[in-house]
């Protein structure tokens, strides 16, 4: 009997939900997880991985079968996050899953011409991609950005930095964040815009993190680069919608992340605590350590109710979009909370072992201020929801 043993709701996984959640059980089992801790080390996971993902269909999930995904629900694509999510290495999923947030615009406004060129290599795992919209001097705030993109004949040229980009350093394809129209200061000023890993003036500098070891994280610096105008995501001055529904999606992945992360560290702390002995007795045997698991699952279960329901409703097309954007606001931040809960509480429960590195929890309680920063922090997330609910 394992903490978490309840047979998932009918209506949320089918069979063949379950079928590729032990598919990507596997991949992981013999893939990731034996190595997690020596890429965090070295800080990187060898490229070979994206391919051999790509070989067992886990970047092409939810993708059209035209540009090499396999189409699914937004299940499939929670189900895929979560069982990544066990290995206990949010570098890893990062770094692996980067193509997860560079895609989605290009696939739903670039041109025929661009999704050809850019998603198959990347769905099959031989080139990599990554989203650009942070800059050095504002977060959230996608609204004002200042990288500029001026059109000069069929090219536009690039200026400007981006920062904190996952898989900014061996990225292929930059899904970039720019102002197309400089006397537009906001939201209709932004466009998105395909940079090529190649492109002269374009420049990476490595980030040194808390967590998140092995995925690479970039500041990048564009002196004039000189981009097709064929590489333009939609029309000029639709990027900030794009960009917003993206974030919506990243929250929804986030906090499904976050749950079974929680998970991971609270299981790694039970199996310590069945075997550890103190006074004669085991720590599970311990009144205080058994209700710290209590608390750890109730949490854990609490905001996962959250996430499944949040994700049937977007399936289904329930609600107001307002209503859905507040509760994607909301998951990421139970979800989160709970990661931080239960992260604290496992390194309390594997006392100096939880200390030391090569433990799922010490590295998790590392990585979870990325979870509630990352994709939003908490304070905007609820500042977004308050105002989505007109509070």
């Amino acid at each position: 009997m394992t903490l978490f043993n309840l047979p998932p709701r009918p209506e949320y996984y089918g069979p063949e939900h379950q079928a590729l959640r032990d598919t990507v059980r596997r991949f992981v089992d013999a893939e990731i997880a034996p190595h997690v801790n020596a890429w965090d080390e070295a800080g990187s996971f060898p490229r070979e991985l994206y391919r051999k993902a790509a070989a067992v269909g886990l970047t092409g999930i939810g993708y059209p079968e035209h540009l090499g995904g396999t189409p699914a629900d937004l299940f499939m694509g929670i189900v895929a996050a979560e069982e990544v999510a066990r290995a206990g290495c949010g570098g890893v999923q990062a770094g692996l899953g980067s193509h997860g947030i560079a895609l989605p615009p290009i696939v739903a406004h670039g041109s025929a011409a661009l999704q050809q060129r850019v998603v198959p290599p990347v769905l099959a795992g031989a080139k990599i991609a990554a989203l650009a919209i942070t800059e050095p001097g504002g977060g959230s705030d996608v609204a004002a950005l200042k990288t500029t993109a001026v059109r000069d004949g069929d090219h536009y040229v690039v200026s400007g930095e981006k920062t904190f980009i996952t898989s900014g350093m061996r990225a292929d394809f930059l899904t970039v964040a720019v102002r197309t129209d400089p006397a537009n200061r906001g939201p209709g000023g932004v466009s998105l815009l395909v940079v090529d890993g190649d492109t002269p003036g374009l420049t990476r500098t490595e980030l040194k993190k808390m967590g998140w070891w092995c995925s690479d994280t970039a500041h990048l610096h564009f002196d004039r680069c000189r981009v097709p105008v064929g590489n333009l995501v939609g029309a000029e001055g639709e990027g900030f919608r794009a960009i917003m529904h993206n974030f919506n999606s990243e929250r929804l992945m986030m906090a499904a992340m976050a749950c079974s992360y929680a998970e991971a560290c609270t299981e790694e702390a039970l199996a310590w605590a069945r075997e550890r002995k103190t006074f004669g007795a085991t720590l599970a045997e311990r009144q205080v350590i058994r209700h710290k698991f209590v608390d750890m699952v109730a949490r854990i279960e609490a905001a996962r109710s959250v996430v499944y329901d949040l994700t049937y409703r977007l399936q289904q097309r329930l609600g107001d979009p307002k209503d859905l954007v507040a509760r994607a606001c909301m998951a990421k931040v139970l979800a989160t909370q709970a990661m931080q809960f239960c992260t604290d509480q496992a390194v309390q429960i594997l006392g100096g072992m939880g200390f030391m590195r090569g433990t799922k929890s010490e590295r998790l309680y590392r990585e979870v201020k990325v979870m509630m920063i990352g994709g939003g922090s908490e304070e905007i997330m609820k500042d977004l929801a308050a105002r989505q609910m007109s509070v």
